[in-house]
């Protein structure tokens, strides 16, 4: 009986203690939030941001160009001796390129909160190349023992001949015509707004009028 008194006399004690004991934790809490100021993180993409993204894309290949085609190539060796001739059967490549890595912060223009207006640099030639393992020797004459030299001067004749057929069949134009197809698409996931494509304009001065 006695220890039943105890209790009795115990509980509401105890019950006022758990109280304040609940009530100083969750004051608790609350003042540290309060003074660490904690706060709902928030997300921005920045200019910097989109350009390191747009850079590390590097020289971006957006045509590949394939030649076949004989060449020959003849060499003066002596005025008292018949000129070398070697003809080869010649596959060759060139890539068209967009060398993002020539972007500057200028060239990006931010149009409100969706759209993005990017100068691209000028498209150039990545490479050009021969494909030796697809081209052949069709001919020689008149070598003197020249062979592996004059089939080499042949071959690097023939590579000149594979840039300059890739520049006369408008690898340029077309490189500029699948950045549009292409990178834009890309762009667009990237940075998550509407990109607006234009070549990089060079200023120049307004003409001046001719006097009457």
């Amino acid at each position: 009986m006695r220890l039943l008194y105890v209790l009795h006399k115990l509980i509401p004690w105890i019950l006022i203690f758990l109280v304040a004991f609940l009530g100083w934790r969750a004051c608790s809490g609350s003042i540290k939030e309060l003074l660490a100021g904690k706060r709902d993180v928030e997300v921005e993409v920045t200019h910097n941001t989109i350009l390191t993204k747009i850079e590390e894309m590097g020289k971006l290949e957006l045509v590949r160009y394939n030649f076949k085609d004989v060449v020959e190539y003849s060499k003066e060796v002596s005025r008292f001796l018949p000129n070398s001739k070697v003809a080869l059967i010649v596959s060759g490549e060139a890539v068209g390129c967009i060398d993002l890595q020539k972007l500057q912060p200028s060239d990006l223009q931010f149009l409100g909160d969706t759209a993005l207006h990017i100068s691209l640099p000028a498209p150039e030639i990545c490479y050009y190349r021969v494909n030796h393992t697809e081209s052949k020797v069709f001919g020689k004459e008149n070598t003197y023992f020249q062979d592996a030299e004059l089939v080499d001067e042949g071959y690097k004749f023939a590579e000149k001949n594979v840039k300059q057929a890739a520049l006369n069949s408008g690898i340029l134009k077309q490189t500029s015509i699948n950045a549009e197809k292409i990178l834009k698409p890309m762009l667009e996931n990237m940075t998550g707004r509407k990109v607006y494509l234009m070549p990089r304009e060079t200023m120049q001065a307004p003409p001046v009028p001719k006097k009457r």
